[in-house]
């Protein structure tokens, strides 16, 4: 009973929590400078002008002649509505809250649990996993050229080092490059592609680095927004989906357009619910884009060929652009799945498709086997695009003068790894072999695992980086679904982000966890959530298993 009340409290705390960071944020700065201000009358006034009058306003606010404080010119009034109405979920409460008992942690603060467990986000380093070795070596001597002479780095890095300095102004990493990147390094990247693609032509004048993928999407959402009204452009986006696209849709006023993956056919595109969407959105917005997230975030899904084709056909019949995420196109782990790029399909489809289709394909060294997150390196290709469109993406891509050139370099080495020939192939190979052979281990753990627990039905994590498993609570215990993951987060020290971040069929309740701690604190993790599951279920409802 005493937990029940305890859940009580936790509603209200969740409440809370929904508040809008920004809105945190700015309480806690006026709470900030009317300390400040208090402290100023206490203390009496300050010895010396100068050091008043060069404090910081923050540390200064006085009171007018009138008596009332200066008013704030930004306000939750005064802020652009459109950032209000912005949420991103894997950044949100539960993370805060979660980062607030990690620093207590640290300062000796009692918990029922020795560490914080994050498997909120894809963040592959801060999980443990150690950097591929040619990868830094490269980077580094890029950024430190003088190393090229030392003997302990392979020929092979020097050689892409040396390459990509010679792309970069005065052969500087730090030199702003093309606002579309360097050169050199899109060619790279157009060879990947004609590999990857078993000979699709690529034309390195398409691709474009970014800060990551996320930056290529944004950019490219801001080229397709348009109209007012029921002309308003209109995007279709999967459920569940990743919060950027949700997020960017809401900043730029476009209208979202949600079509759900078939979770029962292992989150399936299923093409009857893409023309559902489509006609339900046209009376009240122009839909002109599809967005596709291959494999699957949050779902971990592998698209297979068939349904990709059904797409594309799709897109060319109602005229859509596609946008196809694909930065986890090294991590597939079922036997079964094979990668499929939307450009190579769109080929084979033929040139009535391959030639008039609008494709934009995104790419990262965030995710795969490198988890490099911190460079922000990314790159996007788009295909048949209108001539006059394309100068004026370039504009728009000039406006922030280039991506980070160190993350450029990073990209680099992803598409230009060493060849079996090359001194560095050996250790290369072996290292990317065993952090895709851990993902795989790992995915294949935590569907069996999750199995197992009355309650939970979790589909194959074929690929990617996450599970997405359903839960089923009883009715009695609904209305404090939306507190359960700051309950579990509290006694446990596991931050999941709940499933209503990323979307979910109205009825259904899931969480989004990654893959990526190591294998000893998955099997942790994985067992605190299924011990406090049960205890759950046990408080609400006699321990009777659901139909699956």
């Amino acid at each position: 009973m005493h937990r029940l009340q305890h859940l009580a409290n936790r509603s209200l705390i969740a409440r809370v929590f929904n508040q809008s960071p920004a809105l945190v944020r700015t309480k806690a700065r006026e709470t900030s400078c009317l300390v400040q201000s208090i402290r100023l009358k206490t203390q009496g006034p300050v010895e010396q002008y100068g050091q008043k009058r060069f404090s910081t306003a923050e540390a200064t606010v006085v009171l007018r002649e009138n008596g009332k404080m200066r008013e704030k010119s930004l306000t939750m009034d005064t802020l652009n509505p459109q950032v209000k109405a912005v949420e991103y979920a894997v950044r949100g409460p539960i993370v805060t809250k979660a980062g607030d008992i990690e620093r207590g942690l640290q300062q000796g603060q009692k918990h029922p649990f020795t560490e914080v467990i994050k498997a909120n986000i894809g963040d592959s380093h801060a999980m443990g996993q150690k950097p591929i070795t040619f990868l830094r070596q490269v980077v580094a001597l890029c950024s430190f050229p003088e190393l090229l002479d030392s003997s302990i780095f392979p020929d092979d890095a020097k050689q892409r080092a040396r390459r990509i300095l010679q792309g970069c102004g005065g052969q500087s990493l730090g030199s702003y490059s093309a606002s579309q990147g360097v050169d050199c390094i899109r060619q790279d990247i157009a060879v990947y592609i004609e590999q990857r693609d078993k000979g699709v032509p690529a034309d390195w004048d398409n691709i474009y680095l970014t800060t990551g993928a996320s930056d290529g999407i944004v950019s490219i959402l801001k080229m397709l927004v348009s109209g007012q009204g029921r002309s308003r452009s209109g995007v279709m986006i999967p459920i569940p989906q990743y919060p950027l696209y949700s997020a960017a849709i809401s900043e730029m006023e476009a209208v979202q357009i949600n079509y759900y993956l078939d979770e029962d056919n292992c989150w399936a595109l299923d093409i009857n619910e893409l023309h559902r969407a489509y006609q339900a959105a046209k009376e009240h917005c122009h839909p002109r884009v599809i967005c596709i997230i291959n494999p699957g975030n949050p779902t971990g899904q592998v698209q297979s060929k068939k349904c990709i084709e059904e797409v594309l056909h799709f897109a060319y019949e109602e005229n859509l652009f596609v946008m196809s995420d694909e930065v986890y196109q090294d991590n597939v782990y079922s036997p079964d799945c094979q990668f499929h790029s939307f450009k190579k399909v769109l080929y084979e489809m033929g040139p009535e498709y391959f030639n008039t289709v609008e494709l934009a394909s995104f790419h990262s060294t965030s995710k795969g086997y490198s988890g490099e997150c911190g460079f922000r390196g990314g790159y996007m290709e788009v295909l048949n695009l209108d001539l006059e469109v394309k100068a004026q993406l370039v504009k728009l891509l000039s406006v922030r003068l280039c991506p980070p050139v160190s993350g450029q370099a990073a990209m680099d080495v992803i598409v230009n790894p060493p060849l079996p020939h090359e001194p560095s192939y050996l250790q290369f190979h072996k290292e990317k072999s065993a952090v895709l052979g851990a993902l795989a281990e790992k995915a294949q753990m935590t569907e069996q695992i999750l199995n197992t627990v009355p309650g939970i039905k979790c589909n194959p994590v074929q690929g990617a980086m996450y599970a997405f498993p359903r839960i089923f609570i009883p009715p009695r215990a609904v209305e404090e679904a939306m507190c359960v993951s700051l309950l579990l987060l509290e006694e446990t020290g596991i931050c999941l982000v709940p499933g209503s971040g990323f979307g979910q069929r109205e009825g259904t309740y899931h969480f989004r966890m990654t893959i990526l701690p190591t294998t000893e604190k998955l099997k942790v993790l994985l067992e605190k959530l299924r011990d406090f599951h049960i205890k759950f279920l046990k408080e609400y409802a006699s321990l009777e298993e659901p139909k699956r």
